[in-house]
């Protein structure tokens, strides 16, 4: 396989660097102490792409006949609070396990929708980004919102699931090299007896394994990401990313925060954040007990038991 970015996804790449060193870095620690990102910062992402890149380009769909009627709760939903459309799968009445699922689009202003509670400075980590409980009571959505074939929702979230998967991989490459940077910087830089503290055998061990885990981690998303280009199944090598994307996440900032010592515990340096919100990365989309079960039906088969 060839990993190779061509020149539009270096651009893309180089474009992404620039507006978060220029647009983000300088507020998060502002935007996390408030618990809110301002919807201008969503804006510029999505007048730059970002946030369409996934959509497809063409999405049909309208009028204003009502026909279908939701009820129910989900918890823990991210930015649940602030988005306009909330994707939901739902089951019909009398109907079990994959059968009888659809996905809908439900309007933030949907009679019968709600949203019951909003988490933001008070969880472990993420916390600029609202995480939601949504409530739908005879909730009523147009006939149109309706998206795909009813009854197709467990293919639909499937294929939702290994693409958001790859997302997150990605995410968990991404926070562990900030940490792995930040890192690298301080041990240049910090000095103990007359020395820089990377010169010392087992912080220059951390730094190693640090950036050899990234690395795999980053390949392992990379395949994932050009198996779904190329339209392959790519559920197991997802599932792989993913896993060890988390795992190796919360390794690589907590070593981040050791070479950082009693500095890296503390508030003033950015590899707190960094080992907070990499929490997350084992639990949302699939948690690692669920991707080891995913690798384990590839590797071994189904279990016996029916």
């Amino acid at each position: 396989m060839d990993f190779r970015l061509t020149e539009e996804q270096k651009l893309i790449q180089e474009t992404a660097r620039k507006f978060v060193d220029g647009e983000l870095v300088p507020h998060v620690r502002l935007w996390e102490e408030k618990g809110e990102i301002p919807r201008s910062f969503y804006a510029k992402m999505a007048e730059l792409g970002f946030l369409g890149a996934p959509v497809p380009e063409k999405y049909g769909g309208a009028g204003m006949d009502y026909e279908w009627v939701l009820d129910g709760q989900k918890r823990f939903i991210s930015n649940g609070s602030i988005a306009d459309l909330i994707q939901v799968y739902a089951r019909e009445p009398g109907t079990s396990r994959h059968e009888g699922l659809s996905l809908f689009m439900v309007p933030k202003d949907a009679p019968g929708f709600k949203v019951t509670h909003v988490e933001t400075t008070t969880k472990l980590g993420l916390r600029a980004s609202p995480t939601a409980d949504l409530a739908f009571e005879h909730c009523r959505i147009p006939r149109e919102n309706l998206v795909g074939k009813r009854g197709d929702g467990w293919t639909q979230a499937m294929r939702t699931l290994n693409s958001g998967r790859i997302g997150i991989a990605a995410g968990a490459v991404g926070v562990a090299r900030a940490a792995l940077e930040a890192a690298v910087k301080y041990v240049k830089q910090r000095k103990a007896f007359g020395r820089p503290i990377g010169d010392f055998q087992l912080v220059r061990e951390m730094i190693a394994q640090s950036a050899l885990e990234v690395d795999a981690a980053r390949l392992l998303t990379l395949r994932a990401a050009q198996m779904r280009d190329l339209g392959l199944d790519n559920t197991l090598e997802v599932s792989m990313a993913k896993l060890f994307g988390a795992q190796m996440a919360q390794r690589v900032t907590d070593w981040a925060i050791q070479v950082h010592g009693g500095y890296g515990f503390s508030g003033d340096f950015d590899v707190e954040r960094y080992y907070r919100d990499a929490r997350i990365l084992g639990l949302y989309e699939g948690t690692n007990e669920i991707q080891k079960l995913i690798i384990a039906d590839h590797t071994l088969g189904p279990t016996t038991k029916k």
